[in-house]
């Protein structure tokens, strides 16, 4: 590949920069200075020029990629190999052990026999790398040259995202939801947190840093609905959540921060990216269980030799050569979800003796006897009880919950428009159950007359206030009696049970990552000393990215393609918006229930008029403008000054 650079090779070769390219470079440790030593864009300058095309130090002709596991992941891995990496499509096979790609990004059904999507995703404009993606992915709906990301721009810039009724209580009585209800104490705690550096909070819950008046306030519930936590999960990735969204956390209430495709997760994302990759010349082999890596460790690094596969049946040996790439999705959140409908429970109860035994945790648990780089899967897939809640997708003619759903709906449910705008949480719920309506039709051969709401529970072991069961011994119409009785029209629950279809997912790890978890405990994107081995999804270590979003995998497939192909083009940090100081007053600000905090009275004096001005939170203002509390205690401290003088 010399010749591509051989114009500039006086250059590359006086340069240390040249081969040494730190893949996933780090904000939170990096001071920003320019310098003559530093030739690279800063560890988060998200731009243009980020994106020159990447150089690879060698030709991949000869090749061949194998991927473990299809989801968003794998097939963004696939995306990287084929645009940055330049190695042809053709030698890139996926090993999936079911008989259909996108993993946990999934949607399925008809209106006959029902829909069902296991969850849903909320977006957002700074997921930098799912964007630089799908910029490229042909459309689903558009012709060419558009893209997967015009098809989301063209929505979503036209049709915004709001709740009218982010909370009800009360027999379907739309709460108040204006406030987030944090004392002073609770605002300093939160603030504590977000200074506290990620090295303190190993292996520390969410519920042993804060008080029970933070846990009970409007912003917990706001936010633990909308990201699935639980008071027991990890307070680590809640601080590093807090930092990621904290430009939104003014939307956090209405949810207006918000973005959501047209139709479901599979149609609107694995559909188009699987088309494209196959298009390409992708292989993709179904029903193919890899249990284990055949890797050779020595001094010099750890190779992959062979991948040990069983195929109907039978044990398959894929032998990989030096020169080939091996890329696994290590965990899964969805394994051994277990299916209900309208007349049957998806389990008979929660039991924790065969958690972890899954194909998709015992592939980790191989790699992790091997060396301890790998990681401990055990943190995360050996407390079903407190990693697991279950989702139901309920296919609906008209009925009374349809009547009802159009009372908290921001537009017309059959509009093709927002709906909802995002979950609707009952608070007085035992089982914290929330409900939505995204756009419809959700699917895109969905029936004019049939909408798709989801439904889903946060509190697994409580039983519920009408139907005395856990959520999981439920049958799908008991789902239906528990939601009608806390929406006020328990007295028609046979209109709503003859007209909806019921099918329920319950998913015993499906907030797993969430486990509270210490340094080490989930491996490197490619581990110390692998020469040819990457892991990608939500169970590897990124610096400062989050889990339990479609960015975060994206984001492990291109550090993993970059780094072992040795690319001279980084993968930008996260969006630096929580170091703009416009996003940090805004959030002091909201946290405090836009009431002014303290010192933006004095700010608002010294900047007003100046070219600053704006930097200041939003405020209603009056024809009389009003003077905050620490504005008018400082003209009262200038006339006691004026008087001592005097």
């Amino acid at each position: 590949m010399k010749t591509i650079t051989s114009k500039f090779d006086k250059v590359l070769q006086a340069s240390s920069s040249n081969g040494n390219v730190q893949h996933q470079p780090d904000a939170s440790q990096e001071r920003q200075r320019n310098v003559p030593e530093k030739s690279l864009p800063f560890s988060d300058q998200i731009g243009n020029y980020q994106r020159n095309k990447g150089i690879p130090t060698k030709s991949y002709q000869d090749s061949k990629v194998y991927i473990i596991g299809s989801g968003i992941a794998g097939m963004s891995a696939a995306y990287y190999f084929i645009r940055d990496g330049h190695i042809p499509a053709k030698n890139i096979v996926f090993l999936e052990q079911l008989a259909v790609e996108g993993g946990s990004l999934d949607g399925a059904g008809n209106a006959k026999e029902g829909y069902i999507i296991r969850g849903g995703r909320e977006m957002d404009m700074t997921y930098e790398n799912l964007w630089d993606m799908f910029q490229d992915i042909p459309a689903l709906e558009m012709p060419a040259p558009y893209s997967v990301l015009d098809e989301y721009r063209l929505i979503n810039d036209n049709d915004p995202n709001f709740s009218k009724a982010r909370l009800i209580h009360n027999k379907g009585k739309v709460q108040d939801f204006s406030k987030f209800g944090l004392n002073k104490k609770d605002q300093l705690t939160l603030i504590k947190l977000l200074l506290k550096r990620k090295e303190e909070l190993d292996d520390i819950s969410i519920e042993e840093f804060f008080g029970e008046s933070f846990l009970s306030s409007n912003f917990w519930t706001f936010w633990r609905t909308m990201f699935a936590f639980e008071n027991w999960h990890s307070l680590l990735e809640f601080k590093l959540y807090m930092h990621r969204f904290l430009h939104a956390i003014d939307g956090l209430n209405d949810l207006s921060a918000l973005v959501f495709p047209k139709y479901n997760q599979y149609d609107t994302f694995v559909t188009p990216l699987g088309r494209f990759l196959k298009d390409k010349g992708v292989e993709v082999q179904f029903n193919n269980l890899v249990k284990d890596l055949d890797i050779h460790i020595n001094t010099e690094g750890k190779t992959v030799k062979a991948i040990i596969t069983e195929q109907k049946g039978k044990e398959v040996i894929i032998p990989v050569r030096e020169q080939d790439y091996v890329i696994v999705t290590t965990g899964s959140m969805t394994e051994d979800t277990s299916y209900g409908d309208n007349t049957k429970a998806p389990i008979a109860a929660i039991d924790n003796a065969t958690s972890g035994q899954s194909a998709g945790w015992k592939i980790w648990k191989n790699l992790a006897a091997k060396s301890t780089i790998f990681g401990n899967p055990e943190k995360f897939c050996s407390n079903i009880e407190k990693s697991s809640w279950e989702s139901a997708t309920l296919t609906c003619k008209p009925s009374a919950l349809i009547d009802k759903l159009k009372e908290y709906a921001v537009n017309d449910p059959y509009s093709g428009k927002t709906v909802t705008g995002g979950i609707i949480t009952i608070t007085d719920s035992n089982w914290l159950m929330s409900f939505t309506c995204n756009r419809q039709p959700h699917f895109p051969e969905q029936p004019d007359d049939v909408l798709v709401l989801w439904v889903y529970a946060l509190f697994m072991d409580k039983k519920g206030d009408y139907v005395k069961k856990t959520m999981p011994e439920c049958t799908g119409n008991e789902i239906l009696a528990e939601l009608c009785h806390h929406l006020g029209i328990i007295d028609q629950l046979d209109d709503v049970v003859a007209n909806t279809i019921v099918r329920t997912a319950f998913m015993p790890y499906i907030t797993s990552m969430f486990m509270p978890r210490a340094k080490g405990d989930r491996p490197a994107v490619v581990p110390e000393g692998c020469k040819n081995l990457g892991l990608v999804g939500q169970f590897v270590e990124t610096n400062n990215d989050v889990v339990f979003t479609m960015e975060s995998s994206v984001r492990t497939a291109r550090i993993a393609v970059y780094e072992l192909l040795n690319l001279n083009k980084q993968v930008p940090d996260v969006s630096p918006l929580q170091y703009d100081i416009r996003h940090l007053l805004k959030a002091a600000k909201t946290l405090n229930d836009d009431k002014p905090f303290v010192g933006e009275g004095l700010l608002r004096r010294v900047l007003k008029g100046t070219y600053f001005d704006h930097i200041l939170p939003w405020e209603e203002k009056d024809d009389e403008e009003h003077e905050s509390f620490i504005g008018e205690h400082l003209a009262k401290f200038k006339e006691w000054m004026k008087g001592i003088r005097g």
